[in-house]
């Protein structure tokens, strides 16, 4: 809701804000890292489909994300001064320019 003021303020004080949500980046944050959502929605849908069978939660296992997603903003990086090194820039998944 207040992505884009939390953003700007960090820009505007020259702070390099990272986030666990892409939408922070989107907004104008500099990075952010996060589990894949898409790649965790079938495995929650395996978890419901076990549960209306009569397992208890309790007794399913915890799982760990296995797919992580990481956004930079390079026009947030360029505001701020900072120079994405290339190895990092070749495993992003998204780039903001």
């Amino acid at each position: 809701m207040y992505r884009r003021q939390i953003a700007d303020f960090a820009v505007t004080h020259q702070l390099p804000m990272m986030s666990q949500l892409k939408e922070f980046a989107e907004a104008g944050g500099l990075m952010a890292y996060t589990s894949s959502w898409t790649a965790m929605f079938p495995r929650a849908a395996t978890y419901v489909d076990k549960i209306l069978k009569g397992v208890k939660p309790a007794d399913l296992p915890v799982e760990q994300p296995t797919k992580f997603e990481l956004v930079i903003n390079l026009k947030t990086a360029k505001a701020l001064g900072l120079t994405i090194p290339p190895s990092l820039l070749l495993r992003v998944d998204q780039v903001i320019e």
